[in-house]
């Protein structure tokens, strides 16, 4: 069977379906074009994955190439994906995990770092690996390297279990309750090591574990948070435990999503803002006269206005993690934060992890009285639609007749091309968003207004334009 690389090979990593479109032999052929594009003959290269059915084979098929290629791998087994990011930043490692995140059970993929966990993308090399794996695959044959490469075995959860408490100390936080839903996926195994006893000593926190046994099939439910239907178990039994706060993980558990006692869901953006007042707080205390904090353009206004509230820098890009990581590196922020539950933080290698984002949002909780939903209502002061998807051909025609209506406000309305289109009005306080999808024929809107009334408005103005036949 002939595969084509490229269906598989995405901007920032790789997603295919099992047997397909990603198989040991197409793995295998990545492994050692991994080494060869980022010259690792003669350096470790850790080699990790989650708890697919699939991994465990492409772990082998992976080392196996690299080590063809000259590379000393270190298998560290069953891991999230930010413990592949602190295995390649505390061992100044390159490494690559296993994966398809939240995508169905019939998916895997992989993610790639470079040591210090920096990202591969598109921009770093990662469609060079993709065009030698071709030529690898394609003659059947992967040239074998004048040393041959070791493998050994590391596991990595104790380490990055006190690696994540030493950054956030909830030892003398109050009794919390504190449902989490693993979806299955791999926060079944680092909620235990991080928040319960399973490697370090017990903290004040009573866990209700949803979900925790690994399995790739996902029999539950799917483990994509961002969808309201996966939250349902959550949110129900965060009600039924009376519990102060529920956590969900996706499948390889580096976004977390936060619902309050009530079972509500928290945005994304108001833990960014809680998170980022901590962060701040913490560097200024360090000497950091005006800490930087990265935010994409879809989060709420509200984390800017919180950032420079609190002293620090407010820098704001496009979506996507390695241009998050890249402008964390140049701006040496403390901390970036997405609307899609991506929390990157300067002390993990500027990576991402939901577990240290969870932990933060615990201990803001457990360092006061107040429910939640108390705590939470002055970092999400706006009303936002969510992102809306509209199927339109011609995406570019759509915008077209949104930027014609509005222009007839004339300056009231600001234009802003980054990322898509962002209009803004300063007067009303409302902003929107539209974004077409790279790979689909979508156009995505997000509106944020003051009120709900505003952005209804907003929101059926916007979406009128966009499909209009």
């Amino acid at each position: 069977m002939t595969i084509d690389l490229s269906s598989s090979f995405k901007a920032y990593d790789v997603r295919g379906i099992v047997g397909s479109t990603i198989t040991a032999d197409s793995v295998r052929a990545t492994g050692a074009a991994f080494v060869d594009v980022l010259g690792l003959a003669g350096a470790t290269v850790a080699v990790g994955g989650d708890m697919r059915p699939s991994s465990p084979e492409f772990i082998d098929a992976f080392a196996q190439g690299a080590m063809a290629r000259g590379a000393d791998v270190i298998k560290i087994g069953t891991i999230s994906t930010d413990e592949l990011y602190f295995a390649c930043g505390t061992l100044n490692c390159a490494g690559v995990t296993f994966t398809a995140s939240h995508n169905p059970a019939a998916y895997n993929g992989i993610k790639m770092s470079m040591a210090g966990a920096v990202p591969v993308s598109s921009d770093t090399g990662l469609f060079e690996i993709r065009d030698l794996a071709q030529q690898y695959l394609d003659s059947g044959e992967i040239p074998q390297a004048e040393r041959h490469g070791t493998e050994t075995s590391r596991d990595v959860l104790a380490d990055y279990a006190r690696y994540l408490r030493d950054l956030v100390d909830l030892s003398t936080i109050r009794p919390l309750t504190v449902v989490v839903d693993a979806g299955n996926g791999m926060a079944g195994l680092t909620t235990p090591a991080v928040l319960g006893d399973a490697e370090l000593e017990a903290l004040p926190l009573e866990i209700v574990p949803l979900y925790f046994e690994l399995d790739g099939t996902f029999p539950n439910h799917p483990a994509n948070p961002l969808e309201p239907a996966n939250l349902m178990d959550l949110q129900a039994a965060v009600r039924e435990h009376g519990a102060d706060i529920g956590l969900a993980f996706d499948g390889d558990a580096d976004r977390c999503f936060v619902v309050d006692e009530r079972g509500e869901p928290v945005s994304p953006s108001a833990i960014a803002a809680i998170v980022a007042e901590r962060e701040i707080a913490r560097a200024r205390s360090g000497g950091d006269e005006q800490p930087v904090v990265i935010h994409n353009l879809i989060t709420s206004k509200a984390v800017p206005e919180l950032v420079e509230a609190s002293g620090g820098r407010a820098v704001r890009t496009r979506v996507g993690h390695s241009f998050i990581k890249a402008v964390m590196a140049s701006e040496k922020a403390v901390f970036g934060g997405e609307h899609s539950a991506h929390y990157y933080f300067k002390d993990f290698y500027n990576a991402d992890t939901g577990m240290l984002a969870a932990m933060h949002v615990l201990a803001a909780l457990g360092e006061q009285q107040g429910t939640l939903s108390d705590l939470m209502e002055r970092y999400d002061p706006y009303v936002a639609s969510g992102e809306i998807n509209s199927e339109i051909e011609d995406k570019t025609a759509a915008v077209d007749r949104v930027r014609a209506h509005y222009a007839e406000h004339g300056p009231a309305v600001t234009v802003e091309d980054m990322d898509g289109t962002t209009f803004t009005h300063p007067g009303e306080g409302w902003w929107f968003n539209l974004r077409p999808s790279n790979t689909e024929p979508f156009l995505r809107l997000n509106v944020e207004a003051p009120d709900t009334a505003t952005m209804e408005r907003v929101r059926d103005t916007v979406l009128g334009l966009v499909r209009q036949d």
